[in-house]
């Protein structure tokens, strides 16, 4: 019997139905068993997030910038090891799985900094002898639901400023990847922070997402998933009046001109699209690529696929890891016909691929000859396949990577700065990238799309405090 990794509710561990966390690199391998936790284990967290948050939200600065500080501490000391625990839930290589723990350490530490940092301003009112104090206050309990794709890095910029800025918080991971969640909590936990200000609750979206959704002591949700969750969410915070956050995804494309570095432009679309398994909401699933430049960019590409190991993520070596599970893995090749159904060739690439463990592992796929009308151009598959789309000169890259409903991240190959200067300015994208990959973000800066991608404030950076804080006005006659 492996050991029981529970949830967090008010400051104690509690009981709740084993479900076993598999490896998609082997699927004989349990990484631990996980408590599920019920409706009434999620309206008990939140009840005692919200009985937590008058202290907290009153608390020291020094007392918030420890634990985050221990937090950030803990993790870079222990990133090998969360990092394997990372790659073997999600299935990132292991590198990926090392890089992405380290990044959640990062933004623990910068929000550390930030509890050091919280200001207002006072300036003078137009009456006479009366003084304005402009303050940032928590907002409340913050609701956080976080996807299985980065389960350290969006769980750690979700959680930092949450706490940083005083809030409690009850947090429901992926119920694919709760691991790197439960390590997380356990080291906030640790690191001292009072009872119930920080809540886990694992578990199945329609049990205990839910309840956090029907409750009216939730202040505020951040969220981060699929379009139509976050439409859920949407809907029922605006039912409850609370403020919400969403990040639902991308089609991400990516512009290659004809005066672009052929070596850059493969690296950019190569690690943009199939890196990480192509299972990143910033990944470049739409390549548009001018005709001058075409021919010899799918040569190109298709020469460094044939090249890239896919294998278990734990394996020395490997470039690409699993997809993360039989449903994405069908999801996957459900696109993949419909790809050839309407017409695009599948120049590489496709097929299911079996290695010395039993996992979900998938050649990267390359589509060409794709137009911009195609499903495969226009939903978000969220996996290692991509569409070279043949465009004619710039202005016709610019009209067909701005013809799409999403908004996250897009980017351009190309040695013209007048190019880059005009699509910098005119892509519709929250996230605009020039000669690097559309996937690969900072952590100290903000992150979000526009149109169908993103609703709210921008998450990470100083920006997060939009979200997590509401501005108070405060009038003094002397």
């Amino acid at each position: 019997m492996s050991e029981l990794f529970r949830n967090l509710i008010g400051g104690e561990w509690v009981d709740g139905e084993a479900v076993p966390n598999i490896n998609p690199s082997d699927t004989n391998d349990v990484i631990g068993e996980y408590a599920r936790a019920t409706k009434a284990d999620a309206q008990a967290a939140i009840a005692a997030a919200k009985a937590a948050f008058p202290a907290w939200s009153r608390s020291g600065l020094l007392e918030r910038h420890a634990v985050l500080r221990k937090t950030a501490d803990e993790i870079t000391a222990r990133k090998d090891e969360l990092g394997r625990l990372l790659s073997r839930e999600e299935g990132k290589t292991l590198a990926e799985g090392i890089g992405e723990t380290v990044r959640a350490a990062q933004i623990f530490d910068f929000f550390a900094g930030e509890a050091l940092r919280l200001a207002g301003e006072i300036l003078p009112s137009v009456r006479p002898g009366v003084s304005v104090e402009v303050t940032r206050e928590a907002v409340g309990v913050v609701g956080i639901i976080t996807p299985w794709n980065f389960p350290i890095a969006i769980p750690a910029w979700k959680i930092a400023p949450a706490l940083c800025y005083g809030n409690t918080v009850v947090f429901k991971p992926a119920d694919l990847v709760p691991g790197c969640s439960w390590a997380i909590v356990d080291i906030l936990h640790r690191a001292g922070l009072p009872k119930g200000v920080m809540n886990l609750i694992m578990g199945q979206g329609s049990v205990v997402g839910q309840a956090m959704l029907d409750s009216p002591d939730i202040d505020a949700i951040t969220f981060t998933g699929s379009v139509g969750t976050g439409k859920r969410v949407a809907a029922a915070s605006v039912e409850h009046m609370r403020k919400f956050q969403l990040e639902m995804g991308g089609k991400n494309p990516l512009v290659v001109l004809d005066d672009a570095n052929l070596d850059i432009a493969v690296e950019c679309a190569v690690n943009g699209a199939f890196f990480s398994t192509g299972q990143r909401c910033t990944a470049s699933s739409r390549l548009i690529v001018t005709e001058g430049i075409h021919d010899r960019f799918v040569e190109a590409v298709t020469a460094r696929l044939k090249g890239l190991v896919v294998d278990n993520a734990l394996k020395a070596g490997t470039h690409i890891g699993p997809v993360v599970d039989e449903s994405q893995m069908g999801q996957d090749e459900k696109y993949l016909a419909i790809g050839r159904e309407e017409g695009a060739k599948l120049a590489f690439g496709g097929e299911r691929l079996t290695r010395e463990t039993p996992g979900f592992y998938l050649q990267p796929a390359l589509f060409t000859e794709a137009t911009n009308q195609m499903r495969i151009s226009r939903e978000e598959i969220f996996g290692p396949v991509a569409s070279v789309i043949r465009v004619k000169d710039y202005e016709e890259a610019l009209h067909t990577a701005n013809d799409t409903p999403f908004g996250l991240s897009s980017g351009i190959v190309t040695t013209s700065l007048k190019h880059a200067t005009h699509y910098k300015r005119n892509a519709q994208a929250g996230m605009v990238m020039v000669n690097v990959p559309t996937a690969g973000v900072d952590f100290h800066v903000p992150f979000g799309g526009s149109k169908g991608s993103s609703y709210g404030p921008k998450e990470q950076g100083r920006y997060a405090a939009e979200f997590y804080t509401t501005v108070k006005t405060a009038y003094t006659a002397a």
